[in-house]
Parts: structure tokens; C-alpha cells; sequence
């Protein structure tokens, strides 16, 4: 449903009020002051809340402003099970907006500063380098998806300050992932560095859509420095982007997915403690769904159908598995603690499955064998080892 501000502008997209709603569907715990909205970088949080408790006020927003509404709805929620399905308004339909014309500098201003917002609260897919405190996550592919609409829009409007600030910025994006991604490799860091090459390639898979959905020629050279990078080597950039698009290719393509399974148990909506984490790696994540109180014993019963479902769906996917793992590793009986509360047949299936023989491996075991295989892996378009 399309909404209309007073001056009569169609925002060209969800209501508001409802977007609100969505966003509430699938992060109830915003509006119950679980996260820390205080700062600049949270203020995006803030909003979202404000506007909540004060509907009304969105009669009188302009484009920009339900820009940014959009804006803060979609990176509460791009780390949830349902994310709000605002991507193509972020990203190109408000951009070319008939009315645009005086909100795009703000909406690029908005953009630029987006890159700053903090996002560790709304998110568990993320990746560390430990050293130094840096985060990575999938947000930043959402920022990258954003800024390069943004980008377009304002150089065809010949806002070039504007375009240019936000050229630098997604250059800044694309160099703090390579930084990143050497760290952790010169530092033996395995684990990290496993899960920041599926990031990355999200990232910069999100970037490359934009790309071609605004139909950027083949020969513009901005287009050409930050196309492909997890695919092609680019003289801009070291040979560790491709080396990792590799990885992420071999090993953990399957494990990051959009987790249609995840959605049917609609108590993990309960707490952003319970958001998921990049796959494989779901020993803790699965740990922490077995020791809360805020679960039931029903609904840790449904989680764990679910998990065992989207394995089915995904069998080369270890990462359901892993949680399994360490959900029933926290129980006093383990699986046994939850028979009353799993369907009989599927609890029979579920014991004598594969997925439970990937569950029985210790977590180190099973760590050490990605280990391994990442030790071993030579990229083949790169030569490059871990």
C-alpha cells in the first residue's frame, strides 16, 4: 500500500505505519528496550522507536525522511529471519523518484552517514578480527547496495560533490574488507577468516546486482574498479579478494542462505540474542537457544524440528547441525530432555539421520576439519593458499 504526504508526493512504497509494523513482526525486542540506542551511529534505532510510540507524526514526512525511515527499518532487520522487504526502494525506486530532485542531496547525505551506523545489536552474522575490534557483517553489503544506487542517481543528476563523497566511501568499504581479510589470514586466524569470506561475498554480490540493476556501462571506470571483486582480479586490489571468493565458493556457499526454515519457529523472534550466525559455525548460537529461560521447552522442541528441516532442505549444510549440536549438549538429557515435545516420527528419524551423525563430532573435531580443508585448499585462479 502506497502512502501520500500531505503535499500529496506518493512515497512509491509501504506505508510507514505498516513498514513499522513489519519491522516489529521481526525484531519485537527494538520496542521493548533490549538494545542501547544512545549515540549517533544508534540513532537509526532511536528513530524507528520514536516514530512508534508516535504514528501520527508520519503524516508529515517528506521523501527523505521516509528515505530514512526505510533506511533504519531495513538495518534493524537485514540480521533477522524476515528482513523488510524495502531493497528495491533503497535501492533505485526512490532514487528515481519524479519528485526527488530536492531530497537527493539529503538522501546521499543519509547515505554517507549510514556507513557509520552501528549495527552489532540487529546482527549476529558477523565476523571478527579480534587485534584490533573491527566487525564485519552483512549490513555492509546492504550499504554497498545502497550507496551505489545513490551513486548513480547523483551523478546523473550532476550532484558531483555528493557522488564523489559517496564514491569514496564505498572505495573505503571495499578496502577495509581487503584489510580485513589479510589480517586474518597473516594471522592464522582460520575460523574468522571462514566466515568473512562469506560475508564478502554477500557484499560484494549485493554491490555487483546494483551494478547491473542500474545498468552501469561496461566501460565506466568506477564501474570497472569495483566490479566482480570476489571473482576477478583487479589491479586496484590484492589477489586476497578473489582467494576468498574462492573459499567461500568451496566451502560455505550452501551455509549462508535465506533460512526459510528458521522462519516457522516464531519464538527466536523473541530476543536479538537469538539471531543467527554465519554458518557453519553454530555450536554457541545453538548453545545459547539451550540454556535460556526465555525459550519453552515446546519451542526449543520446534526449533530443533526446524533445524533438522532445513538440513533436509540443504543437506550439505552443516551449520543446522552444529546448532543441534550445541542445544542438546546444554540440556540436562540432552535430546532425550525434549521427546515429549518433538513429533515421535521425527524424533525417530532425527536419531538415526546424518545430521545427527554431523551433530555427534565434538566442536573442536569439527572445527579442526574446516581447518584443515581451508590448509590444504589452493585457489585456482589465484594460486594463493590460506
Amino acid at each position: 500500500m502506497a502512502k501520500k504526504a500531505p503535499s500529496d508526493i506518493d512515497l512509491a512504497g509501504i506505508a510507514p505505519n505498516l513498514l513499522l509494523k513489519d519491522v516489529e513482526n521481526t525484531a519485537p525486542w527494538l520496542f521493548k528496550g533490549e538494545v542501547n540506542t544512545e549515540g549517533s551511529d544508534r540513532a537509526y534505532l532511536a528513530k524507528l522507536i520514536y516514530y512508534k510510540k508516535n504514528l501520527k507524526l508520519l503524516n508529515h514526512i517528506d521523501l527523505a525522511e521516509y528515505f530514512h525511515i526505510c533506511m533504519a527499518s531495513h538495518w534493524s532487520t537485514a540480521g533477522t529471519f524476515v528482513p523488510t522487504n524495502v531493497d528495491n526502494q533503497i535501492r533505485e525506486s526512490l532514487w528515481k523518484h519524479q519528485h526527488v530532485g530536492r531530497h537527493l542531496e539529503k538522501m546521499g547525505r543519509i547515505t554517507v552517514d549510514s556507513w557509520t551506523w552501528s549495527y552489532e545489536q540487529v546482527t549476529n552474522r558477523k565476523s571478527y578480527n579480534p587485534d584490533n575490534g573491527q566487525v564485519m557483517s552483512t549490513h555492509e553489503g546492504t550499504w554497498l547496495s545502497v550507496a551505489i544506487g545513490a551513486y548513480n542517481a547523483l551523478k546523473r543528476s550532476r550532484r558531483e560533490p555528493i557522488a564523489e563523497e559517496v564514491a569514496t566511501t564505498i572505495l573505503a568499504e571495499i578496502e577495509k574488507e581487503e584489510k580485513l581479510l589479510t589480517e586474518l589470514r597473516e594471522k592464522r586466524d582460520h575460523v574468522n577468516f571462514l566466515r568473512s569470506t562469506a560475508l564478502m561475498a554477500h557484499n560484494f554480490g549485493d554491490l555487483d546486482r546494483v551494478i547491473d540493476q542500474w545498468e552501469m556501462p561496461e566501460d565506466d571506470p568506477f564501474r570497472k574498479r569495483i566490479y566482480k571483486l570476489g571473482h576477478q582480479l583487479n589491479e586496484h586490489y590484492s589477489p586476497i579478494l578473489v582467494f576468498a571468493g574462492q573459499v567461500n565458493k568451496t566451502f560455505l556457499s550452501v551455509e549462508n542462505h535465506r533460512h526459510m526454515s528458521m522462519r516457522q519457529p516464531k519464538s527466536l523472534r523473541r530476543s536479538q540474542k537469538f539471531l543467527i550466525p554465519v554458518g557453519p559455525f553454530m555450536d554457541l548460537w545453538g548453545k545459547t537457544l539451550g540454556e535460556t529461560t526465555l525459550l519453552s521447552p515446546a519451542e526449543k522442541g520446534e526449533i530443533i524440528v526446524a533445524l533438522f528441516d532445513g538440513f533436509k532442505r540443504q543437506d550439505q549444510a552443516f551449520g543446522y547441525a552444529r546448532a543441534y549440536h550445541g542445544l542438546t549438549n546444554s540440556l540436562p538429557d540432552g535430546l532425550a530432555t525434549l521427546e515429549a515435545d518433538i513429533p515421535f516420527d521425527v524424533f525417530q528419524d532425527l536419531r538415526k539421520s546424518k545430521f545427527a551423525e554431523i551433530a555427534a563430532l565434538a566442536e573442536e573435531d569439527f572445527v579442526h576439519i574446516f581447518k584443515s580443508n581451508l590448509e590444504a585448499f589452493e585457489c585456482p585462479l589465484t594460486g594463493l593458499k590460506f
